[in-house]
């Protein structure tokens, strides 16, 4: 998952300047992570950029600090909010109802504008996304424990002009990508260009290398039809002249013939370039045809 930390590393990098998308993130964030809830909100990541941006994140969304911060060293660190009240303006601040039996839904209000639905999808990614190296295959992915939210999703997704697919694997509802323009789109829509780049730059890559093994199967399939049809042409040739017919052929004949046995690992093209006056492939693939055809008569008896 390196692509996916390098991917993290750089939607982290942007200093948290306005309050709107600092509280979008940080619903993002909240929607997609361990656990969200009227008594806990617990955010689990080993992303070193995102453990340094989530304390700024939320002090400059809720005015608030969390209250537990992971240890340093830490691989997996885990962010705790736990106290009421800190929680009661969390959940005030996306108008979310304050009860033990909530179900969470995605609140649009707070999303009217583009750049926070922007942050919000970012923060869905920072938490709960994953890419796989372009180099690999192409995947990009959204997961979410909560139900409604990961219904909600594609909709709001759709609404900013992308088309995702949907599944639910082990009790999470999963929205994804499988094509790579559509990947690099969205990365760029979250703030990644440079991650869309190198997206883009690898599937040129695996393009190019694509085209570069069909050209050498296809030149390899071409050179074994050449020396196929060059051991066969040979050995009609051994069989008229152990016929003795050899040198009764016609001059053309007897040109083709030599210059066959002279040069046995040209294709017929060079052959034929070698022929007083120059002849076309064509030209001598007939001459060939026709030593074959002689050849299996003498065979015959003929």
């Amino acid at each position: 998952m390196a692509f996916s930390a390098d991917v993290k590393q750089e939607l982290c990098r942007p200093a948290v300047s306005r309050r709107c998308c600092a509280q979008a993130e940080a619903y993002g964030i909240l929607l997609f992570c361990g656990a969200f809830h009227p008594r806990q909100a617990r955010i689990v990541t080993e992303c070193a950029a995102l453990k340094e941006r989530l304390p700024l994140l939320f002090k400059k969304a809720f005015k608030l600090s969390f209250d537990q911060l992971p240890q340093p060293g830490e691989g997996k660190g885990t962010f705790l909010v736990e106290d009421p009240a800190k929680l009661k303006a969390i959940f005030h601040a996306f108008d979310l109802e304050w009860d033990g039996a909530v179900s969470l839904h995605i609140n649009l209000a707070p999303l009217e504008e583009e750049h926070c639905r922007a942050a919000f999808l970012r923060g869905a990614f920072l938490a709960g996304g994953s890419v796989t190296d372009p180099m690999k295959s192409y995947h990009l992915e959204l997961a979410t424990s909560h139900y409604h939210v990961g219904r909600e999703l594609p909709a709001l997704l759709r609404e900013a002009g992308f088309e995702p697919k949907e599944t639910q694997r082990k009790g999470n509802r999963v929205v994804y990508f499988k094509h790579s323009d559509h990947i690099e789109d969205f990365l760029t829509f979250l703030g990644a260009p440079v991650s869309a780049m190198a997206v883009m730059n690898a599937k040129l890559e695996r393009d190019l290398q694509g085209r570069v093994n069909r050209q050498v199967n296809c030149d390899s399939a071409n050179l074994d039809k050449t020396v196929a049809a060059a051991r066969e042409q040979l050995a009609a040739i051994e069989r008229l002249r152990a016929a003795g017919r050899l040198e009764t052929l016609p001059d053309k004949l007897r040109e083709a013939a030599a210059l066959r046995l002279d040069h046995p690992e040209l294709n017929l093209a060079q052959l034929g370039a070698l022929c007083a006056p120059a002849v076309s492939k064509s030209a001598l693939n007939h001459r060939m045809r026709k030593l074959l055809e002689l050849a299996e008569a003498a065979a015959r008896g003929g």
